[in-house]
């Protein structure tokens, strides 16, 4: 991988001209990764897991954010609570990443212990002068939005992540995302830097000929399309659409179901966006399956719709849907300049079985492929990203507005930071 940092960030930054991919060197080199994690990761809120992630009392979440490592802890007392995975002595790490159950946490190193709230329980050998009190885990700021937990690692995170908050709890609500159960969870690390991952969420340009199985419920022209490439029938077909559409969106919205797009993205500091969309060609599937049909007999909904389609939402580096018997949470996380690690999660009702209500495979089998298409397609961006042949490529104003959108985000969170 080539690393030439000749241009500083600010002026890769400056060298973008709008509408167009970001400069070779802002997915490839060293400096530029750091940067990210500081102003992406380190500053941002990230979602980090959900509160099906710890769902008991003694349960323990442990992932790697940017540079830091988080604990979340679900104490005695029912709540989750955050701290960073340092112990307060001399810096060695408490716990390895994943998931366990512990009533304390014991260092591994000179045996410091902690309670599940982060306070310290016992020292040994520092005396009776040792003031304890002052040395209990350092807290992460952690909030839980329907169900999903984000982190800041920031003193002061960013303000209008309320506006994030405001606009998911009622959408999120039906879900009970607070109740469900993880009936599945997979991760792939991609070839590619994180920013690639992101871009090629951000459109379905290349979902007609990249994800045959998506394809069955997933309408790629919701993302839009060019009218002129179509014959008179296809303008008439994607008319016939968008007037569906529309019927559908204002049916939801009057029944108290909120459905019409929020872009908090370009001039905002967190980034996100959400909308309900139609499934299935005539609007008629229910979930994303192979036949359209709910997976999970048990529904996740509590309203016991079926017709509400599918709840999409997106932060900086994530991608949600959220469906009548199932829902999909998907996480990026920065690695390094060439390396993402991807999660998904599939969430169902708290008390559906396995075997009985849902079949895994039928329940993962379009998402477990869409995630494996598209590391084989960030796998090949980053390969062209790195070639001396590759020169920053125009967006479709028709499919890819939301990767300008985002570029431009991207932009203006790394000057605003100093770069």
């Amino acid at each position: 991988m080539l690393d030439r940092p000749n241009q500083s960030i600010g002026d890769l930054i400056r060298a973008r001209a709008p509408g167009h991919s970001l400069p070779a060197d802002l997915y490839r080199r060293a400096d530029v990764f750091e940067a990210d994690l500081d102003v992406f990761f380190e500053r941002q809120w990230a979602l980090v897991g959900l509160e099906a992630d710890a769902p008991n009392p003694g349960d323990l979440y442990v992932i790697d954010v940017g540079r830091a490592s988080v604990i979340v802890a679900r104490g005695d007392d029912g709540e989750l609570r955050a701290f960073h995975n340092v112990c307060r002595h001399r810096g060695a790490r408490l716990r390895e990443a994943g998931k366990g159950k512990a009533r304390k946490l014991v260092c591994p190193y000179h045996r410091w212990t902690y309670e599940l709230t982060g306070d310290l329980f016992r020292a040994p050998h520092m005396g009776k002068a040792f003031q304890s009190a002052c040395y209990g885990l350092r807290k992460v700021h952690l909030r839980s939005v329907g169900g999903l937990l984000f982190v800041c690692l920031a003193d002061d995170p960013p303000e209008d992540f309320a506006d994030l908050e405001i606009a998911m709890k009622d959408r999120l609500a039906p879900y009970g995302l607070g109740d469900a159960k993880i009936a599945f969870e997979n991760e792939i690390v991609e070839a590619g830097n994180w920013k690639l991952t992101m871009e090629n969420n951000r459109e379905c340009y290349h979902c007609p000929g990249g994800h045959p199985e998506l394809g069955v419920t997933f309408i790629a022209q919701d993302f839009g399309f060019d009218p002129d490439e179509l014959s008179p029938q296809g303008r008439q077909e994607a008319a016939r659409h968008e007037a569906e559409f529309a019927r559908r969106t204002d049916a939801w919205e009057k029944e108290g179901h909120a459905s019409r797009a929020i872009e908090h993205l370009a001039g905002h500091v967190t980034n996100f966006r959400t909308e309900r969309l139609m499934m299935g060609s005539d609007g008629r599937a229910q979930s994303a399956t192979m036949d359209g049909k709910p997976a999970c007999g048990r529904l996740l909904v509590s309203n016991g719709r079926t017709d509400l389609g599918d709840l999409h939402f997106w932060t900086h580096h994530s991608w949600h849907h959220y469906m009548c018997d199932h829902a999909v949470v998907t996480t990026a996380f920065p690695l390094a300049p060439d390396r993402t690690r991807v999660r998904s999660v599939w969430l169902v009702h708290k008390d559906a079985v396995e075997g009985v209500d849902y079949d895994v495979e039928n329940l993962t089998r379009v998402w477990k492929a869409t995630n494996e298409q598209d590391a084989r397609l960030v796998g090949i961006a980053f390969q062209g990203v790195c070639t001396p042949g590759y020169r920053p490529g125009p967006y479709s104003s028709f499919t890819e507005r939301h990767l300008d959108d985002f570029a431009t985000w991207y932009g203006e969170r790394i000057r605003d930071a100093g770069y």
